[in-house]
């Protein structure tokens, strides 16, 4: 589960504009935002967008479409891939997996009983991410000319770790976790801007992209960032257990009377509670993350050689994928002049 700061950030966030990311390189969480594009781009009755040959093309949709969006609006994009988690992920990954078979079952059921909104409720909970659609994601971006990078770890913490260098101007994600991780600007709301309907009413709202800064958070809350990653580990994060009755109000009172890690476990064991079995280890993941550390002409050489094909684009969506051609062929026209246009740029403009 992402860290639940939601109480918290809501006193620091500002709504933005795409056009205000104009001329700015994002670090987009790249699992994150093919989740997004799954658990929303489906059929009335929760069915994700297929192929003739039943493969998933959810994904696919939204990686083109929006990402072309993002490039209109003047915005570099960069998407961050997972690698191999740690090791205190293991449970985590278990219980998604577990939720996501519970939530397959409900969605079958409410289908039998013709309870369609439900039925796309437990569809979107259900959704996961396997290796064929990560690479055919991989394989789009190439087409695309949009450059991707390979994290060894979690992908939120190397897109953290570029805008903490300097090299992106924010990381994008809808977890708080990059704050964790020390996003000094964190990006939300890029894959869903727009009009959206919320579950089980029918009534729609407009999203739009959110910015926040780390440092107003932290100021706003009176903490270090230490501090906050042990909030964190109270309330939750995916590498520990939260704390039992403990929410983001009572973890940060917690987190802020503390000094040392060893503090908090005093003060837990004085309640009856447990802290992290394991707390210096949760810590370090998020203080001292496994990441890439690309330098920035190794970035810049990543950017200026990712080149769109046209050619590649219309094989991959429309051969292959049964996408409209005169539609694909649109878009790629314009992502093409595009990503012309911006070729001259160096990455100290766009961070």
């Amino acid at each position: 589960m992402a860290v639940e700061l939601g109480p918290l950030v809501s006193q620091v966030k500002e709504s933005i504009t795409l056009d205000s990311l104009n001329n700015k390189l994002i670090a987009i969480d790249a699992y994150n935002t093919i989740y997004q594009f799954l658990s929303i781009i489906r059929q009335p009755d929760g069915t994700p967008l297929k192929d003739q040959n039943g493969n998933v093309t959810s994904h696919i949709s939204g990686l083109f479409y929006r990402t072309i969006n993002f490039i209109e609006h003047g915005i570099t994009p960069i998407y961050v891939f997972d690698g191999i988690p740690p090791a205190l992920k293991v449970h985590t990954i278990e219980a998604r997996m577990n939720r996501r078979r519970e939530e397959r079952e409900a969605w079958n059921k409410a289908l039998e009983a013709g309870l369609l909104e439900e039925a796309r409720q437990h569809a979107m909970a259900s959704t996961s991410i396997n290796k064929e659609i990560v690479e055919s994601a991989k394989e789009l971006l190439g087409y695309m000319g949009v450059a991707f990078l390979q994290a060894p770890g979690e992908g939120e913490a190397q897109a953290a770790w570029l805008a903490k260098e300097g090299l992106a101007y924010a990381a994008a994600s809808q977890d708080y976790d990059l704050f964790m991780f020390g996003a000094p600007i964190a990006v939300r709301n890029l894959a869903i801007t727009g009009r959206r309907k919320l579950p089980r009413k029918n009534v729609y709202i407009d999203v739009a992209p959110e910015r926040i800064e780390l440092k107003r958070l932290l100021g706003a809350l009176g903490i270090s960032q230490r501090q906050l990653v042990w909030l964190g580990m109270l309330v939750g994060t995916d590498f520990n257990e939260g704390i039992e009755h403990i929410g983001p109000k009572t973890a940060l009172k917690i987190a802020k009377q503390s000094k040392s890690l060893q503090d908090i476990v005093n003060y837990l064991s004085s309640k009856g509670q447990a802290f992290v079995e394991n707390p210096e280890e949760v810590e370090n993941v998020f203080l001292n993350p496994d990441v890439s550390k690309v330098s920035a002409s190794e970035l810049h050489s990543l950017l200026a050689s990712a080149k769109p094909s046209k050619e590649k684009l219309l094989e991959f969506m429309c051969d292959k994928h049964g996408f409209s051609h005169e539609r694909v062929e649109k878009f790629a026209d314009e992502l093409i002049s595009l990503k012309g246009k911006s070729s001259q740029k160096s990455i100290f403009d766009w961070s």
